[in-house]
């Protein structure tokens, strides 16, 4: 297979050589530029991240140190994991999987454009929103998990918290919009013959990646919102004093938190997954494993989130489940490893920098896992959890999944997205600079915690051996430092010098080099045939081809109407919102109410407007199919009686409220109050948001713009309809007639 041969054609000279204005990028829905926006916004904050882990470093460099003072410590330590985490490693990956998932698949772009620019902005304002929080003196201080009842107003009275909370929210709206995007797109856009089968597996990380975002975030989101309640409106969820549980808190954000760590690793495992195989000239090793396994982790990652908890007390049983359940979890994951380790295994290996990068990877991640494992065991975790031993499996996994292997991608994936090579000797001092600094830094922490040094303390006594441990640790962090400085250098001297790159210069098998590098808008002229997981191979290679992938039957051809898809993965990702509301919800009435708030609700009056909700439903299902039957008179009277029932119901909720209100009856009454005014305001809010939707709808036909082609706008409507239908069913029985 030789460089250039392929079935690209070259572009035009004038759109060759023309580059996006300042104000293009600003306003740009091309997911290729899109994807660069996210590349580059999450290295800024890389920047800034590692700037603040540089400082914590410096101030742990030797004992007894006043660099920094506590506050400042706790703020950076803070500021460091939030930004590294939501601003650095979900973005960057996204950026990734914007450029290449449409070009992998065959596709001209993204399912939805303008939502996935909208996506993206969000990132930038809310990153810019959390770090504002140093301007007002107050950054949130008690670290990027934010345990309550410390970040409860009583204990941490500043603004900074209330940042944090507004900050991610901002940021788990835009991720969710990203991962409707992208699993839409992989469903929907991918090119004749590019079946299931036949995706890179990077593209299969994505979409499960994608899932495990929309089923997890949203419920970080409402936890959010429960805190930010407690701090503004006098709510007491996770405050102890006034009957909550702080360790709810740490429930909601570790259901969260640990499909996070494979929505970070997953993307990465992808990237490995691609760059392997094509230096060591050789398909992936056990394909279907890999797929296989990662929809293992996708499920059982929702189900070992306590394994982080092992210490608030929750019995034998609890811990017995989720110690078996983090175990489980490590064989899929092992597997992959095996997978990888066979690819290479009498492979032509190529140690181009790209591959170094994975190959350390491989290493560093396996040594994660083992301490991963030993984390699953619960007295193991018990007397090692609040130690530095912590911190140093945290980077193994973390860290070393998502940096080596974006390494690995940015060297692999440059040529393509700039037309340029990267500098390969600049690139194995920067391998080298992030191997040893890594190494150095995190390595030793874990003798640091077997040593007994507590993690998130901003000093230090004179204890045997800390000193040496720790100098050495800030002198890692220093080299991983100048290694990032490096590869950053590298990129931007390469983008005006480095050699010209051609549309394949690492005769690589998929999609995405099929066409010019930087590919033109539109992505293809044309695509060779795709019957196997190498097409480029195939195309290059008629002599020898690889095996042909047969067609898998439905899940293979499944290809739903693209509208419809985005609204149903919308509503999955709202059935985790409304999910952890009413979870709340029953932690604290289940039993039995607490206080006098419920006595007040008049079921009788309540019970009416739910009626007027409830026929929505068959007024909306009406509208459809008079729509379906082009019959605009019956669609629009039918959408109208819909909206007068919503209406309806809106104004008696409201009306609900105020007596409630009359009668003494407020948010922070009690618990039963705090959680009956969180649980039916958002659903009377997603009541709002759909009756404007229909209004909308009814406002496009009254001007014409309404067609008979357009009769899946009212069906995708009426679908959203439902959904809010059904949780008040939910709702109003849990609430209204169990008590």
């Amino acid at each position: 297979m030789t460089t250039n041969t392929l079935i690209s054609t070259p572009l035009a000279e004038d759109e060759a050589t023309r580059r996006p204005s300042l104000l293009a990028w600003f306003s740009t829905v091309d997911h290729k530029q899109v994807g660069i926006l996210y590349i580059c916004t999450s290295l800024a904050f890389l920047l800034i991240g590692g700037l603040e882990a540089i400082i914590i470093r410096l101030q742990l460099f030797i004992p007894n140190n006043t660099l920094v003072g506590p506050q400042l410590f706790n703020q950076l330590f803070t500021m460091h994991g939030t930004t590294m985490v939501f601003l650095v490693g979900m973005p960057i990956f996204t950026g990734f999987a914007n450029y290449f998932v449409p070009l992998m698949i065959g596709a001209r772009d993204v399912a939805f454009p303008r939502l996935n620019a909208f996506g993206y902005w969000l990132v930038p304002f809310g990153g810019l929103l959390l770090h504002y929080s140093f301007l007002t003196g107050s950054a949130p201080n008690a670290g990027w998990f934010n345990y309550a009842p410390l970040s409860e107003r009583a204990y941490s009275s500043l603004q900074g918290i209330d940042y944090w909370l507004i900050a991610l929210l901002v940021l788990g709206i835009g991720s969710v919009s990203s991962a409707i995007n992208i699993i839409v797109t992989i469903l929907i856009c991918r090119a004749p013959g590019m079946s299931l089968q036949r995706v890179p597996l990077f593209v299969w990380m994505m979409f499960i990646t994608s899932i495990l975002v929309i089923l997890a975030i949203p419920g970080l989101n409402s936890a959010l919102v429960l805190l930010l309640a407690d701090r503004t409106l006098n709510s007491g969820f996770f405050e102890p004093s006034r009957g909550g549980s702080s360790v709810l808190w740490q429930h909601y954000f570790w259901i969260f938190g640990h499909p996070e760590v494979y929505i970070l690793a997953l993307p990465g495992f992808g990237m490995i997954s691609e760059v392997i195989p094509v230096f060591s000239r050789r398909p992936i090793y056990g394909y279907e494993f890999i797929a296989g396994s990662t929809i293992a982790i996708g499920i059982l990652s929702m189900g070992v989130w306590a394994h982080h908890m092992f210490t608030v007390g929750m019995g034998p049983a609890p811990n017995i489940f989720f110690a078996i359940s983090s175990l489980l979890i490590a064989i899929p994951t092992g597997l992959k490893v095996f997978n990888w380790t066979a690819t290479l295994w009498g492979g032509s290996i190529r140690l181009t920098t790209s591959m170094c990068f994975a190959i350390a990877f491989l290493i560093q991640f396996v040594i994660g896992g083992l301490t991963g494992v030993m984390f699953a065991v619960a007295p193991i975790d018990y007397q090692l959890t609040d130690t530095y031993f912590v911190v140093a499996h945290f980077h193994y996994v973390m860290l070393s999944t998502t940096i080596f292997a974006l390494f690995a991608a940015g060297f692999y994936w440059f040529p393509k997205i700039s037309g340029r090579m990267l500098d390969e000797r600049l690139g194995r001092v920067t391998f080298w600079l992030m191997v040893v600094g890594f190494n150095l830094t995190f390595f030793l922490q874990h003798f640091l915690g077997l040593m007994g040094m507590p993690r998130r303390v901003y000093t230090y006594g004179v204890h045997p051996g800390w000193f040496a441990l720790n100098a050495l640790s800030s002198v890692g962090a220093l080299l991983m430092g100048l290694g990032i400085l490096l590869f950053l250098w590298n990129v931007v001297r390469s983008l005006r010098f480095g050699p010209i790159a051609g549309d394949n210069p690492w005769d690589a098998f998929t999609l995405e080099w099929a066409t010019t590098s930087p590919p033109a808008e539109g992505n293809f002229s044309e695509l060779p045939p795709i019957r196997s997981r190498r097409p480029l191979w195939d195309y290059a290679n008629p002599d020898r081809p690889d095996p042909v992938v047969p067609l898998g039957g439905a899940i293979d051809t499944f290809r739903p109407d693209k509208i419809k898809a985005g609204v149903l993965t919308f509503i999955i990702s709202e059935l985790g919102f409304f999910g952890v509301l009413i979870l709340a919800y029953l932690f604290y009435n289940a039993t039995s109410q607490s206080g006098p708030g419920a006595q007040r609700l008049d079921v009788l009056k309540t019970t009416i407007f739910s009626i007027c909700l409830f026929a929505s439903s068959f007024t909306i299902w009406r509208s459809e199919v008079a729509e379906r039957r082009n019959n605009h008179g019956k669609m629009k009277a039918w959408l109208v009686a819909t909206i007068l029932l919503g209406g309806i119901f809106i104004v008696g909720q409201g009306l609900e409220y105020w007596t409630l209100f009359q009668r003494g009856v407020t948010v922070g009454l009690d618990l039963f109050a705090t959680t009956f005014f969180t649980l039916t305001g958002f659903h009377g809010g997603h009541v709002a948001i759909g009756v404007t939707w229909l209004a909308t709808l009814l406002a496009l036909d009254m001007r014409g713009r309404l067609t008979v082609t357009d009769a899946l706008k009212v069906e995708v409507a009426g679908l959203y309809w439902h959904f809010v239908d059904i949780v008040w069913i939910a709702i109003f029985t849990l609430v209204y007639l169990i008590p």
